[in-house]
């Protein structure tokens, strides 16, 4: 061998060792943010089964507390930007096993509650944690994936969140006879804080995106970037607006409808809860497929055109069967939300825009979220469940109507012709 080819060879070493480090970090990373969401969504799918039940049979909560109670829950999402911030001291998926830690001591103090305080107070705590948990999940599938292949990802971690609901769902069913509110609150709040705590000693290093030169990702620092509000990402905040706001007429009132109006125990919702997960854990992932072949305009055009037909019914049929199905066709239409990332996504700069954006739209998502439930529940009080619900068709009126803006690259949208930062 020729000195010449020696050198050539000892000089490529480094670079193929820092890609195959980087590669087994992203692999590693993503197998951290599928456990932790997974995690997550058993844990909130057994605390959101049991607690418009527990609320209204244990504690006598009116439909203007639970207003209250789900407006508080929605104030640390306010903070989101701040999310950011932390992300200059930790990793992503530091953060996020932190935050499921967190959201498990929420959940246990719920069982603690004995009045609306110790709702409020269990709430806030629980809240905090799922709301850290968000832009750092979703900012880091979105780092750690390309373009074309972030819906689908995105769609396979909601399905997997959904199997994982399913198994919350049927640990109601069958153990809240038994067990009692409280003691499942007990033990879904320390399953998650083992959890999270589990999760640390893999979540230390910080999150490289792909396709970057190896000689790069050995001297990087972790991607960030500042906290602002650029005219470029105007829409994705608006849509977060109102999503926040569509949100809560379902976690809120669609939920609280068929307690208070209709007596449906807490292990029926629960049912629901679990066809919602059998069906998402099946169709989440397509809708990712869906996404990516049809783009995020059309999709969401015909999410908003559903939603408006199901807060219909909300409004006007009063048959329990139908509002069941109502209910379920409701959840699924979460599942495109994902579109909404994978717009920003495309649209985004620079890997470095995404962390701050997800967390100031958390934020937007969340200014309506604080407001809807107050006001969803004095109108409710004041003349009656329709008029809340026709409060939400207006919201879906409106995001159809600007989800018509939506312009991405491979519609043939040139970076160039973009607003500029």
């Amino acid at each position: 061998m020729t000195d010449s080819s020696i050198s050539s060879t000892s000089r490529s070493t480094p670079d193929q060792v820092g890609a195959a480090s980087a590669q087994a970090q992203r692999r590693s990373a993503l197998v951290t943010v599928m456990f932790t969401n997974a995690l997550l969504s058993l844990g909130f799918q057994l605390w959101r089964s049991l607690f418009n039940n527990f609320a209204v049979a244990d504690l006598g909560v009116r439909a203007d507390q639970m207003g209250l109670i789900q407006s508080i829950r929605e104030v640390p999402g306010l903070l989101g930007f701040g999310v950011a911030f932390l992300a200059l001291l930790l990793s992503e998926m530091r953060l996020a096993a932190w935050s499921v830690v967190l959201m498990g001591i929420g959940v246990a103090m719920t069982g603690r509650a004995v009045g609306m305080s110790g709702l409020l107070i269990s709430t806030l705590v629980m809240s905090v944690g799922l709301h850290v948990f968000m832009p750092c999940t979703s900012s880091a599938v979105l780092m750690l994936v390309g373009k074309d292949e972030a819906p689908r990802v995105l769609g396979r971690l909601n399905s997997l969140g959904a199997l994982a609901a399913l198994v919350g769902a049927a640990i109601v069913i069958l153990g809240l006879d038994v067990l009692g509110f409280r003691v499942l609150f007990y033990a879904t709040g320390a399953l998650l804080i083992l959890g999270g705590l589990a999760v640390l000693p893999w979540s230390r290093k910080p999150i490289q995106p792909p396709g970057e030169p190896s000689s790069e990702l050995l001297a990087r620092t972790p991607t960030r970037g500042r906290i602002s509000l650029r005219r470029r990402y105007w829409l994705y905040h608006a849509l977060q607006l109102l999503m926040g706001s569509r949100r809560h007429m379902f976690t809120t009132f669609a939920v609280f409808l068929l307690v208070q109006q209709h007596g449906v125990s807490a292990q029926a919702i629960t049912v629901l809860f679990l066809i919602n997960s059998v069906i998402g854990t099946f169709l989440f992932q397509r809708f990712g497929k869906l996404i990516a072949r049809f783009g995020e305009r059309r999709v969401l055009t015909v999410d908003f055109l559903l939603l408006i037909i199901v807060f219909l019914g909300y409004a006007f049929i009063p048959l329990l069967p139908v509002l069941y199905v109502l209910f379920v066709i409701d959840q699924i239409l979460f599942g495109f939300s994902i579109a909404l990332q994978s717009y920003l996504q495309k649209i985004a700069l620079r890997p470095q825009d995404l962390m701050p954006t997800v967390s100031m739209g958390q934020t937007m998502n969340h200014v309506a979220a604080v407001g809807i439930p107050l006001v969803g529940g004095v109108v409710w009080e004041t003349v009656g469940s329709r008029y809340t619900f026709l409060i939400g068709v207006g919201i879906a009126v409106l995001s159809l109507v600007l989800v018509q803006w939506m312009r991405t690259e491979t519609e043939g949208t040139p970076r160039t012709a973009a607003v500029k930062p």
